[in-house]
């Protein structure tokens, strides 16, 4: 087996190495990522190729020191990039906090970063899964679809059944009747493929000027506001890309920093003081467990059903 690439990231402050890459995770069983033993893994597809990275933090004169080693062709590109997916983009000194409920776990969360991880596709593709259906259906589909048509990941790490998720080519090679299996409809499925189509162009909005960015994205059809949203946090470290479009989001925001839910129209206007941190405060709210109760059981929907209105394009 080839040796890792190593690197070193030692930002002078602690590094909550779950709490920044958990956004990667998509659910419990996703194949391309694990915490294990102290150590965080994430298996990804760079343009250089795949890489599988094993994260873990020792102690440092001041605060922490995240080592970081790297397998498989992807592991160069990737290690140049260490530093942005910890969270060493994101402009976390500008935040201020306006309501008071918010200050505890502000404080709790003083340390956590929006992560950069450079990859669009990666981060557009299950989130177009992940459209108007509930959570479990998502990231079971997703997990079908990475566990059938990916790759293991290079590296030590047979006993992790850690997945590469597909390349462009290999999504466009998915037939139609394995994503309706996976419980992904037509309709995500032929967004899913007019992405691949423009690959390589929305790969570069990472490199953009944000609002250029956006609207390179919007311009695809079937990936709306809570869609770009979803993708620009991950894949551009956009701390204001707040997910606009789904229905718990507005909901936990307004019962959190007002007491009563409300729609999109209404979290804009309460979210005006946050501009440039927007989705800081959804994940404060997420984090602090501030968000409405939940009430009911959420229902898992047969493919042939309209999906459940809880998350928009």
């Amino acid at each position: 087996m080839t040796a890792p690439l190593t690197a070193d990231f030692a930002p002078g402050r602690p590094v909550p190495l779950l709490g920044i890459l958990g956004a990667f995770r998509r659910g419990a069983g996703d194949p391309t990522f694990r915490a294990d033993a102290g150590a965080v893994w994430r298996a990804a597809r760079t343009p250089d190729g795949p890489v599988t990275l094993r994260l873990h933090r020792e102690p440092a004169p001041q605060g922490e020191r995240v080592v970081a080693r790297a397998w498989g062709p992807g592991a160069s590109w990737t290690l140049k990039r260490l530093p942005a997916l910890l969270g060493a983009t994101d402009d976390a000194e500008s935040f201020q906090v306006e309501h008071d409920v918010l200050r505890p776990v502000a404080a709790a969360e003083k340390h956590w970063r929006v992560a950069r991880s450079g990859l669009v596709v990666d981060a557009l593709v299950p989130a177009i899964i992940e459209q108007r259906v509930t959570g479990k259906q998502a990231f079971g589909g997703y997990r079908q679809l990475v566990r059938r048509y990916g790759d293991p990941a290079p590296g030590p790490v047979d006993r992790l059944r850690l997945m590469v998720p597909p390349g462009v080519e290999g999504w466009r090679r998915i037939p139609s009747w394995e994503w309706l299996r996976a419980g992904v409809d037509a309709r995500r499925a032929d967004t899913v493929q007019r992405v691949l189509q423009v690959a390589s162009r929305l790969e570069e909005c990472v490199n953009l000027p944000r609002e250029t960015a956006w609207r390179r994205l919007r311009s695809v059809s079937g990936v709306g506001v809570w869609t770009a949203a979803e993708t620009m946090q991950r894949a551009a470290g956009d701390a204001d890309a707040v997910s606009f479009g789904d229905y718990h989001v507005a909901r936990d925001i307004g019962h959190a920093l007002l007491g009563v839910p409300v729609d999109d129209r209404g979290l804009a206007d309460l979210l005006r003081p946050y501009a440039g941190h927007r989705y800081r405060i959804q994940h404060l709210v997420t984090a602090g467990r501030l968000g409405a109760p939940r009430r009911g059981a959420r229902l898992a929907l047969p493919t042939h059903l309209p999906a459940a209105p809880s998350r928009s394009s």
